[in-house]
Parts: C-alpha cells; sequence; structure tokens
C-alpha cells in the first residue's frame, strides 16, 4: 500500500528521511534496550475532532453513517476523512485556506497519523516512501466530473514542487515545467460543464521522475479518452474547450490578422451552446498564463504560430455550411469560408470542396470489383465530413502538445524513481449512455479491480507479518466486469463490437442491429442484460444502461481517405506532423478501433500502476450547483455507493479498527497507568511490548478487544480507542486544573486590586477643570474661526504645560533653567510650535521654536547646538500685558502674530494648540485680550512697518499649513460654529468584594470586616445545582443594625448626564435574602411629539412663516423664546414660524409606568404624574381674549438655519458650560432674545453640585478597602 511507513513522528534527520540506526533490531523486529519515549505534553492548541476522522473507527458501518460523518465535517469545513490509508475528499467549492505555505510547511516530514487529513499529508506519505524505500509511488484519484480531482492532483504536485528540495538550476527548471503543464493542458483538454466549470475532458497519467537524491529530474503524460465531440458540439450552458474562449477573447492583433480571428460569437463551433464566459474567470488572464506555459515549456513562437493557425482553421471549418442543389445534392453556400480555411491548412480550395462534399468509393465484389466511383454527399453526409475533420485536427494536435511537453520533460539524468498521479475521468451515469461512457466505466473497472486487489493483499500480508488471527471476510471482485468487456473468448462488448463494425454495412443503423445480434450471446452473464436498442452492464458502482445508436460508428474512429488525402497535400509541414501516416490506397486491413485502443491504454496503465505502490484519493462532489456549503445527501449517498467507500472500510476493519507501533502507543498513552508514569514522567523501565501490555492491563482493556502483534498493538473496536484517548484527556484535565485555578485566583485578585486603585484614581483626578477650560475656549473662537477636527474630539482636553515647563526635573525644567523663567511665575500652558524667522536677502521661513505662557510673560524659547552641546534660551520675553493685540485668520490655519510695537518686530508663530493658548492668555489678561480674526493676519514685519500675511483656503492643500511668499495655504476646516463631540464613556461597573481566591483572606484588610458587606447586593438568579462556596473561603455576614441615615450606604456616584436625566434616585433593599428577579418592564411606550391646537386665524406672505386656521392641531418643532415657535402643519408637511399667542400647547398627561414588584419590606411609592394645570390656565387666558393678539415686531430670521434638526438628546459631562453667556446652545435657531438654555445649565449645575457633594463623601473612608 502507499501507506507511510515511517514510525510516527519521524527523524528529522535533514528532511526528515531515513531512519535511525542508533538501536540494533532483533530477528522477530524488537529493538532491544529501553525505549526513547518523549516526554508528554498537553495539547492546548488540540483541536476538537469533528465526527471521526478515519471512518474505519465508525462504530456502525453503513454507507448513511459514512454519509452522516462526512456531512458533519463538511458542515465544519472539515473536507478530508481517512479510510485507512485512502483519503475521501469533498469539494467545497470556496478557498478554506488550507494550501498556503504554511499548511504546507506543517505536513513536512509528518507521519500520518500525527497531523489531520490532507492531500498534503498523502503526498508527504508517498514522497517520503519513494525516498526512503526506492519504491516507485503512484496516487490515483477518482470520482466524477466536479469532484475535485484535478484540484487534488494540482496540490500534490505542489506539495512535492516544494519539498523535493534540489538547488540545481536544471532541477529548478524541471520543477517549473512540470507546474507549467497544469494551466497549458487544462486551457486545452478542459471546459465548463453543467456539472463543473473547469472539467478536464481527458484522462491524464504524470509520472514524476526523481534522481537517486529524491529530486526531480524529468516526467512524462500520458493522455487518455479526449472527448473530441466536444470541438463540434454542447448541450446548451456548455462550452468548448476553454482555448477557443482564450484566443478568440484575446488573440493578439497578429495573430487575428493572420488567421482572421473574431470574437467567439462569430464561430459556430463556440457560439452553438449560447455559453461565452464562466463565472470568475477571465479568459484573457487564462490566455497570458497558457502563452506563459509554452514558453516555459520551451515552445518556439514559431510552432506557437503553428498551434493557432491549427485553431483558426478548425473554428473557420466550423463555419462552413451547405444547402442541397436541385439534385438533392450538399453545395457549399459560401465559397469564400472555405477559400480561407484552404488558405490557412495551405491546400488548394478545390480540394477542400471535393473532399467535404464528394466521397470517393471503391467495389469491392462484382465484376467491377476495384473501380472508384465519385458519390456525392447529401447535407447531412457533408456536415459530418465537415466535423469529423474538425475533430481529427484537434485531436491531433492535442496529441502533438502532449509529445511536446514530454520532448521538454524529458529525464536530465539518471531516473531513479518515480511518483505516478492519475487524474481522470470517474464513473459516469447519464440519463443516455453511449459509447464515450462504456470507455470510461470500463477504465474504471480496472482501476476498482486494483484497488481492491492491492487493499486486500496489503491488510492480508500485514496481517500474516504480525502473525494476527482474523477472519477473510466476502467482497465483490469486480472481476468478472472487466472480462464481461474486455474478453475475446467468450467475446465480450467490446469483441462484439468489432464483428459489427468488421461487417460490411453501408448504413450504420444496420451495423448497430448486427451489433445488437452479437450481444444476445451474453444473455447468459449475470451482470449482463440486454433489452430493445440497449443493454445494461452491472459495474461495481451500479447498473448502468447504454443506448447501441450510434456505438458501430465511434467504435470505427477513422477517418475517411478523401481527408486523409487532403491533409497530404498541404504544402504546411505542421499539418504533415498532425497526420503523419500517408494513406496506403492497397490496404485493405481493418485499422484498429477505439475500443483496441482503450483496452490497450488501460492495460497498460494498470501494468504501470501494479509497478509501483499505490495511494488512493476518492474525491466527491457534494451538489450539482457548484454551490458552497450545500451538502445533497442523495447525491453523496450514491457516491459513496459507486466508490465503495463501505466496502473500503470493511476491508481495512476486517478484523482492527486501530492499529500502532509499540513505542508510538506507550508514547501516547503511558500516562493513564501508575507503573509507566509518575508526574507526567516516563518510569517504565522494560521495552515498548511490556509496557503496551501493562498500560492495556491497568486500563481495564478486556483481553478480547486487543491483539499484540510482533510490532504493533490491534485494537479491535473504535470504543475502545476513543476509551483511551478520554482517559488521557480526562488525565491532562485533571492535571492542569490545578495550575488553572491558582492562575486564575492570582490574576483575579490582581486584576482587581488594579481595578480598584485605577477608578479611584479617575474619580480623585476626574479632569473636569480641563472640559470647563476646553468650552470656555469654543467660547473664545465661537462663530469666528474654522476649527479642525481633531481639535472637536469628545477626549480633547486643554491640559496646557505639555513640554511639562512646571515639572521638577526632566527635560521640563532644562527648559525652564535655561530659558530664565522665574520660579514665582505659574506656567499656564507650554508647547513646541514654529516662529517665522526673515533674514536679509533671503526669503522668511519658520524655525522650530518653544513658547512658554505663564501669567507674567510670554516666552519663544529657542534650542541651539554650539560646539555639539545643546544650549536653551529665551529667544523673546514679551510681558502679557505689552501684548496689544493677537491677529489670527477666519481659517483652519494654527498661524497668529502677537502685536507688541516696540523697538522689535512682532513674533508671527504657528502653534497647533493656538485655541488652548488663546485661552490660558485671555485668563491670563483677565478677560482683556483684543484678539483680530479677519481674512488676513496683521503684525509688525518691522519696527513702525505694518504688515500683513494672506491666509488662503487650498483644496490641494494637505492637513499641514505651508507658508511662502507671504500668504499660508490651508485646506478647507470644520465649520466655526462646531462644538466638541460628546466625551466617550466608560461603562459603569459596580465594584464587587473581592471574595475568591487563596491569596486573600476572608473580609477587609488586615482580617477585620468588610465594608462592602453592607453594600446592597443586586438579587441574581439561582444557578441550578450550584455548589455551595467553602466556609473558609465566604465572607462573615454583616450584622444588621438599626442604623441612622447618614451612616446608610451610600450610591455610587453616577455621571452628570445620568444625574441631570434623572430626577429620581434609585434606592435597592437591603434584604439579604436573594428573591427571584421582577419580571422585566413593558416596553415603553413611543414618546408624543408635542402638538398646539390654533386659537386665531394667521395669514402671512412671509415665506419662513406658516399660514394657520383657528381649530387645526399642528406640531411644534422649536420654541423660541422672543414669541415665535416653529410649527409644522401635519397634514402639508410644511414648517414655519408661527406666533406663540395664537397656539394653545396641548399637554397630554404622561402614561403611569407599571411599577416593578415591591420588596418585601415596604411598597414602592408610585411616581405622581405631571399635572397640566399651568397648561389649562394659559389656553383659559387664551380663550378669553377678544381679540387676536398682534403677532411680536420682531420677525424670525430663518437665513442659514437648518429647518429641522433634531434637538440634543441630552446634555454631556464633556460640555459642561458654567458662563451664562453662552446663550445659543448650539440649537441653530436661536434667536436674539433666545433663553432656551437658562434651564438646561441650571438643570446641569445642580446635577454637578450633587454629583461633587457624593464624591466628597468618599474622603474619610473609602468603600472599596
Amino acid at each position: 500500500m502507499g501507506h507511510s511507513r515511517r514510525p510516527a513522528g519521524g527523524e528529522k534527520k535533514s528532511r526528515g528521511f531515513g531512519r535511525s540506526k542508533a538501536a540494533a533490531d532483533v530477528g522477530d523486529g524488537r529493538q532491544a534496550g529501553k525505549p526513547q519515549v518523549k516526554k508528554a505534553v498537553f495539547e492546548s492548541t488540540k483541536k476538537k475532532e469533528i465526527g471521526v476522522s478515519d471512518l474505519t473507527l465508525l462504530s456502525k458501518i453503513s454507507n448513511e453513517a459514512i454519509n452522516e460523518n462526512l456531512k458533519l465535517r463538511f458542515e465544519h469545513d472539515e473536507i478530508y476523512t481517512y479510510i485507512g490509508h485512502v483519503l475521501v475528499s469533498v469539494n467545497p467549492f470556496r478557498d478554506l485556506g488550507i494550501y498556503t505555505d504554511r499548511v504546507l510547511e506543517s505536513y513536512r516530514g509528518k507521519n500520518r497519523l500525527e497531523v489531520p487529513p490532507h492531500v498534503f499529508a498523502v503526498a508527504e506519505s508517498a514522497y517520503y516512501n519513494m525516498k526512503s524505500y526506492k519504491d516507485n509511488q503512484c496516487v490515483i484519484i477518482s470520482g466524477e466530473s466536479g469532484a475535485g480531482k484535478t484540484e487534488a492532483a494540482k496540490r500534490i504536485m505542489q506539495y512535492i514542487a516544494s519539498v523535493s528540495g534540489g538547488s540545481d538550476s536544471s532541477i529548478q527548471q524541471t520543477k517549473d515545467m512540470v507546474l507549467a503543464t497544469n494551466p497549458l493542458l487544462e486551457s486545452f483538454g478542459n471546459a465548463k460543464t453543467l456539472r463543473n466549470n473547469n472539467s478536464s475532458r481527458f484522462g491524464k497519467y504524470l509520472e514524476l521522475e526523481f534522481n537517486t537524491n529524491g529530486e526531480p529530474v524529468g516526467a512524462n503524460i500520458t493522455n487518455y479518452l479526449l472527448e473530441k465531440s466536444r470541438v463540434v458540439g454542447q448541450i446548451t450552458n456548455e462550452r468548448n474547450f476553454h482555448i477557443f474562449y482564450q484566443f478568440t477573447k484575446a488573440a493578439p492583433q497578429k495573430y487575428r490578422d493572420m488567421f482572421g480571428i473574431q470574437q467567439p460569437q462569430s464561430y459556430l463551433y463556440t457560439s452553438r451552446s449560447k455559453c461565452y464566459d464562466v463565472p470568475g474567470v477571465d479568459d484573457a488572464a487564462e490566455f497570458r498564463d497558457t502563452i506563459n506555459a509554452m514558453g516555459v515549456i520551451g515552445m518556439a513562437e514559431a510552432e506557437q504560430d503553428e498551434v493557432f493557425r491549427m485553431l483558426a482553421a478548425i473554428l473557420w471549418i466550423g463555419n462552413i455550411q451547405f444547402a442541397e442543389d436541385d439534385s438533392g445534392n450538399a453545395a457549399i453556400t459560401d465559397q469564400s469560408v472555405v477559400d480561407f480555411v484552404a488558405y490557412l491548412l495551405e491546400v488548394d480550395a478545390a480540394q477542400v470542396n471535393k473532399a467535404l462534399t464528394i466521397r470517393l468509393m471503391e467495389t469491392a465484389r462484382g465484376g467491377r470489383r476495384g473501380s472508384v466511383y465519385e458519390v456525392p454527399l447529401n447535407t447531412v453526409q457533408a456536415l459530418a465530413v465537415r466535423d469529423a475533420l474538425s475533430k481529427a485536427i484537434y485531436f491531433n494536435l492535442f496529441d502533438w502538445i502532449v509529445g511536446r511537453v514530454n520532448s521538454s520533460l524529458t529525464a536530465r539524468g539518471s531516473v531513479a524513481n518515480s511518483i505516478g498521479i492519475l487524474d481522470i475521468y470517474g464513473f459516469e451515469i447519464f440519463e443516455k449512455n453511449s459509447f464515450e461512457q462504456l470507455c470510461i466505466n470500463y477504465v474504471n473497472e480496472k482501476l476498482q479491480q486494483i484497488f481492491i486487489q492491492l487493499t486486500l493483499k496489503a491488510e492480508q500480508d500485514e496481517y500474516a507479518r504480525e502473525q494476527i488471527q482474523w477472519t477473510p471476510i466476502k467482497y465483490f471482485d469486480n472481476k468478472v466486469v472487466c472480462s464481461l468487456i474486455e474478453d475475446k473468448r467468450p467475446p465480450g462488448v467490446f469483441a462484439a463490437l468489432n464483428d459489427a463494425c468488421a461487417t460490411a454495412h453501408a448504413d450504420s443503423g444496420a451495423a448497430d442491429n448486427t451489433f445488437v445480434g452479437r450481444l444476445n450471446f451474453l444473455g447468459q452473464n449475470p451482470n449482463f442484460e440486454s433489452r430493445q436498442g440497449q443493454f445494461i452492464v452491472k459495474h461495481y458502482a451500479g447498473d448502468v444502461s447504454y443506448a447501441v445508436e450510434g456505438m458501430t460508428d465511434k467504435n470505427k474512429d477513422q477517418l475517411l481517405k478523401d481527408l486523409l488525402n487532403l491533409a497530404g497535400s498541404s504544402s504546411n509541414q505542421f499539418v504533415h506532423t498532425l497526420f503523419p501516416n500517408q494513406v496506403n490506397q492497397d490496404d485493405k486491413r481493418r485499422p484498429p478501433t477505439a475500443s483496441d485502443k482503450i483496452k490497450a491504454s488501460a492495460n497498460d496503465l494498470v501494468a504501470t500502476l501494479m509497478k509501483a505502490q499505490p495511494s488512493y484519493i476518492r474525491t466527491i462532489k457534494p451538489n450539482d450547483n457548484k454551490a458552497p456549503r450545500e451538502y445533497n445527501q442523495g447525491n453523496v449517498l450514491h457516491q459513496i455507493k459507486y466508490l465503495g467507500l463501505q466496502e473500503n472500510v470493511r476491508i481495512r476493519r476486517a478484523g482492527f479498527a486501530y492499529r500502532q507501533t509499540f513505542d508510538k502507543f506507550v508514547e501516547r498513552f503511558y500516562l493513564l497507568s501508575p507503573k509507566t508514569s509518575y508526574a507526567g514522567d516516563y518510569t517504565w523501565t522494560g521495552d515498548e511490548e511490556s509496557g503496551a501490555r501493562q498500560i492495556l492491563k491497568d486500563t481495564s482493556i478486556p483481553a478480547e478487544e486487543y491483539q499484540m502483534g510482533i510490532t504493533k498493538v490491534f485494537v479491535k473496536t473504535p470504543e475502545t480507542l476513543f476509551a483511551l484517548e478520554t482517559m488521557r484527556d480526562r488525565y491532562w484535565h485533571n492535571m492542569a486544573i490545578r495550575i488553572q485555578r491558582a492562575w486564575r485566583n492570582y490574576l483575579r485578585y490582581r486584576i482587581e486590586c488594579a481595578i480598584r486603585i485605577q477608578r479611584f484614581w479617575r474619580r480623585m483626578t476626574g479632569g473636569l477643570e480641563f472640559i470647563k477650560l476646553r468650552d470656555q475656549g469654543h467660547q473664545v473662537l465661537q462663530g469666528k474661526k474654522e476649527r479642525r477636527r481633531m481639535s472637536l474630539l469628545g477626549s480633547r482636553r486643554f491640559l496646557g504645560d505639555y513640554v511639562g515647563v512646571g515639572n521638577k526635573g526632566g527635560p521640563g525644567e532644562m527648559i525652564r533653567n535655561g530659558a530664565g523663567i522665574n520660579g514665582s511665575e505659574n506656567i499656564l500652558f507650554s508647547c513646541r510650535g514654529e516662529v517665522l524667522i526673515s533674514k536679509f536677502g533671503r526669503s522668511s521661513k519658520p524655525a522650530p521654536r518653544i513658547f512658554v505662557l505663564t501669567n507674567r510673560h510670554v516666552y519663544i524659547v529657542a534650542q541651539t547646538l554650539v560646539n555639539n552641546q545643546l544650549q536653551i534660551a529665551s529667544e523673546r520675553t514679551i510681558p502679557i500685558g505689552a501684548i496689544k493685540s493677537v491677529s489670527t485668520s477666519n481659517l483652519k490655519d494654527d498661524w497668529f502674530s502677537l502685536v507688541v510695537g516696540g523697538q522689535e518686530p512682532d513674533p508671527l508663530m504657528n502653534c497647533v494648540f493656538k485655541t488652548e493658548f488663546f485661552t490660558h492668555l485671555t485668563n491670563a489678561l483677565r478677560g482683556q485680550l483684543n484678539l483680530k480674526i479677519a481674512d488676513h493676519i496683521e503684525y509688525n514685519k518691522k519696527p513702525g512697518k505694518l504688515a500683513t500675511v494672506k491666509v488662503v483656503k487650498d483644496p490641494g492643500a494637505s492637513n499641514v499649513d505651508s507658508y511662502k511668499s507671504s500668504t499660508i495655504h490651508t485646506s478647507a476646516g470644520e465649520p466655526p460654529s462646531s462644538v466638541s463631540k460628546p466625551t466617550p464613556r466608560p461603562k459603569q461597573v459596580a465594584a464587587r468584594p473581592v471574595t475568591k481566591g487563596k491569596l486573600l483572606r476572608p473580609g477587609g484588610p488586615g482580617g477585620g470586616p468588610s465594608k462592602l458587606a453592607s453594600r446592597p447586593v443586586p438579587a441574581r438568579q439561582p444557578l441550578p445545582q450550584s455548589t455551595p462556596q467553602p466556609a473558609a473561603v465566604q465572607p462573615p455576614p454583616a450584622p444588621r443594625p438599626a442604623v441612622s441615615p447618614a451612616a446608610q450606604p451610600r450610591p455610587v456616584p453616577q455621571p452628570v448626564a445620568a444625574v441631570a436625566a434623572a430626577q429620581h434616585t434609585r434606592n435597592a433593599s437591603t434584604s439579604s435574602a436573594r428573591a427571584p428577579p421582577p419580571p422585566p418592564p413593558a416596553t415603553p411606550p413611543a414618546q408624543k411629539k408635542p402638538m398646539a391646537k390654533v386659537l386665531y386665524d394667521f395669514n402671512s406672505d412671509q415665506t419662513n412663516e406658516l399660514s394657520i386656521r383657528a381649530g387645526e392641531l399642528v406640531q411644534i418643532v422649536s420654541k423660541e423664546g422672543n414669541g415665535w415657535w416653529l410649527c409644522m402643519n401635519t397634514a402639508t408637511s410644511v414648517q414655519g414660524w408661527t406666533p406663540e399667542a395664537y397656539l394653545e400647547e396641548q399637554v397630554a398627561a404622561s402614561p403611569k409606568p407599571a411599577p416593578p414588584p415591591p420588596p418585601p419590606a415596604a411598597p414602592r411609592a408610585s411616581p405622581v404624574p405631571a399635572t397640566n394645570g399651568a397648561a389649562a390656565a394659559v389656553a383659559a387666558k387664551a380663550k378669553a381674549k377678544p381679540a387676536p393678539p398682534a403677532p411680536p415686531a420682531k420677525r424670525p430670521n430663518m437665513a442659514g438655519r437648518k429647518v429641522a434638526p433634531a434637538p440634543p438628546a441630552a446634555p454631556r459631562d464633556s460640555a459642561v458650560s458654567m458662563n451664562s453667556h453662552d446663550s445659543s446652545g448650539g440649537s441653530g435657531r436661536g434667536t436674539p432674545n433666545s433663553a432656551s438654555n437658562a434651564s438646561l445649565a441650571g438643570g446641569l449645575a445642580e446635577a454637578l453640585k450633587a454629583r461633587q457633594h457624593a464624591m466628597q463623601g468618599h474622603h474619610d473612608e473609602d468603600d472599596e478597602w
């Protein structure tokens, strides 16, 4: 068999080939001395097995059980499964990422049992056995069309090319040529079918040849059964061979001019099926790969030209059409097509006409014996002759390409061994089966025959070698089916077919009838049935019915002498190469038939395979739709039956489901016996066999469940193996859980402590003052200057001293000392920036500086290198009282100037934290900062000489501002009215007591009672069958004496937004009893939109005002404090401003929320609904008015305002404003008299005070410690 004979875990000397000679072999195969057992390790990355990875481990052997296991694995993206050493592959119809270089390396040098099932494991096994034991290997891949045979063959070639080594350039060239055969032969031999978008329409046996070092030196390809009938016709939604579409779509201009190539729609042979494209396939890219493969193979450009000339000739031959003349004979309709075909074949056009429309007949009997007559053909016969010529050219062209590839792959050195890869048609059963299916199924019968023989023989040999007692099983030997088809005496199907072809019949139908008569002699065979116009052969895969019609014609497989004479008259040497045999006009012998050829090829193939050690890959197609993740159990069950998987499992399970060498068995399971292991170490001093016996004894495995061979342990049932694996997993679980428990306790303790420290620190340094400062900065530039996006982030804080000048030690202190900043000055702001430096005769350029703002001065600090020593000095010190104004632009640039006047020029500065600088400077000047914002920047470039710098918005500018020639280029920024986004708020997590882990003592620090004992505990749902905690771990229950309100548990402080939104506090129950949780509250009703009733008619000619009629209901969109409301007519959805006095707001009573179930202590007070008395008073007052009031004199202004933006959802913690002059609130509709934010600011202030008061209560004692 082709399974690896390397011990599992194989020695990794160089690549891992060769066996260790350290231990001397004893005569019976055992090794002397103590076994070298590797220490067992816990497989932390072990992947949980889906189903069983080896079908021999199934508890029940049946086709249905096999199907269920394959389906389960397929649904979890496990497409490979073993049957012993046979690999079963299910096509996933998608890329699973399992053929990468990383995956390939994981199988390199590994035994089959060490890694999951994979096609790479089969390739590794074949390569290892060839190199180590000098045996020729072969991989037989079988399955129906679309099951993935070609893909498996390519992956085997990929693996062998990767691991076979060899740094010689000729060896690498051989590898490249072998891999290049795939795209080349796929283009000429593959086509789109209904079942498969890349179906191989020929069989291929690729034999890779290696030298003694295991390096590839050559290869040879044998092709079988090319489906040449596809050249001239395909069914709907199938295509011709790929090369025709690649050529017609992507042919270079040279070929289009020479051969008249057009699009595939222009040719009959490529347009008959109305299918021109394959989903996901780029024919132009595939054509480039084909051309590249031809170059790698070594095909010269002249040879490529001749190949494409023949393809063009086939396409144009298909466009020759016939019509009946007056005599009913065939006549060519378009002579120009014939002339072009004659040009391509380099023959005379008149000869083409004659060959296609006239047949030469020679009399064989009578007085005029030997006379030759010209017989005109009718249109049907002429079309058949035309198609026969096309098929003959393509068939011979394909054979020539294979021969050309073989000549390039001729071995470049001595050949020691080989690995063959057989990729051939799978078994085919269609609604109508003909001669092609008979030949394909015959070859599959031959392959199944050697599979059964070699599989059964390998099992018998192993049992005999290991001296194991077993009972032979019965199996179906398909040799009788092979004899039924191929035997001459008694005559089989092929012999009867040849006899019918040898009978002289002018009519093919008569020959078919003769064939039917010959088949009657096979009626006594139990595997054969004859029916009207059909016959049935009982194959191993099932009964197949073959149609007799047309079989004799297909079996003759001969070209008319007229067409051979036409090819012989060509002046093109390549045509003579394709048709090398000269026509012998006097030869009367019957040429070999197609059945003779396929029979000879099949026998040669079997002879070749029998000389090698085979490996098997059985491919399965999960569905006919080529859809990923679809598994059709009926289709797969049918394939399981005709692939004979159940019989394969039964043969493999002839007595024992699992076998392993003694050393690997001991290495795997020595942990299960106290006599062979201690604390994970191997302690057995005997040999491997005695160690294996001891393990089986200590695990209480019955004696009838296993046998001991010479070198292996044989386990009878899969359940026994599963029990051993379960015990091994349980051992590791029990050992590892102790370490995990201790480690988790430590991690829990450490993480909990860190969290509490962090929580305490965040509460003490919440950063609210930074948020206030940032919001003040918005007011400094609000509506005047465009903003940068990064300035509006919710996490932005005005931290001030970015350089750390105010810190003690470090580079900040060096800058402070170097700049001579007095220690009494308070550092308000510091950062790095740039100052525009003017030099005589040169253009001004920015230079880096450090800006420091104190409560007295602005320092511009320069850092220079003098004699490789860093010197820090204040370049300029400006008292803040001397600053007359600050000039900046209204765009988003970071440039500004400090207008000072005096004897020195004003500094023009670039600082990314400009807004923060302006804010701190405003505070230092007690609000007296004169900030000038315009479309330019003013500064005194020289004393008394005012200069301006233009600031322009450049769409092509980057995020970094650029200065050139007194102009600053910047990009577009955020609108001037932008405000900061809400601060990202972390999830509130209530503190929990640390009550677990042996590193902790019960209660609080020092063994005292925990302060958390009195904290209200939320009710939890009890877990089923929960285990009570040990008494040593449980904290002592806290007493419940009567306490004063001041000593009651404090609630956890909530964020400001949460406090502002919630107007009531939620008191948790202090009951220690764990009551079941209350049911979830009902879904709250949708919030109703505010409505108002119209009291008086209001007509307006203004476009921004809404005309209303008394008695109507309108929706209130927004209220302004200047006497105008923005309303919307619900019928027309038109919005506009309406006088407030003309409306009466309809206040609906809020629905009473359903209270949760009350706790046992006391019932919960129901919330009191809001009263609408104020609204009633307003309505009564409005009704009392005798006439409609006059609208407010100041009309609303809609310019520049959004029509209906959503109001802010809730106040946020990051944007708390303590300034009463912020009246707009960012609503976008504020009028000069708006005071809508007064109540909001007051509510937030009250919420902030409540939160601060709650936090201050924690200063005396910490709730965590």
